[in-house]
């Protein structure tokens, strides 16, 4: 099962929109939907982060050779995003680089 975890509730219409597109678009080219997590902050109504948290396997896939899998990616969430007048940035982390930016208190 897909785990998404927005950190404020009533999120956005446009928010919900583009977390929609990027949890449709990552289970398609990942392996273990099961073990990946979709986190969504919203900084500011016009700001949002997205952090996808992956299996070490799903991570290497999802950023492809030289990264150009999330690169492409990254470029179309941005189209979307910037259609509506939203920023967005895509971070994409193995569980076990997540537990490390937790315990360094830099994770959300």
């Amino acid at each position: 099962m897909w785990k998404s975890r927005a950190i404020f509730a009533g999120m956005n219409p446009v928010t919900e929109r583009l977390r929609n597109f990027l949890q449709y678009v990552a289970v398609k080219l990942i392996d273990e939907p099961g073990q990946a997590q979709l986190k969504v902050a919203e900084l500011s109504p016009k700001k949002v982060r997205f952090k996808l948290v992956l299996s070490k396997v799903d991570v290497a896939m999802l950023i492809g050779r030289n990264g150009f899998t999330a690169s492409a990616i990254r470029n179309v969430l941005k189209a979307a995003a910037d259609k509506e007048g939203v920023q967005i940035a895509l971070q994409i982390h193995s569980h076990e680089e997540e537990a490390e930016l937790l315990a360094r208190g830099e994770g959300h």
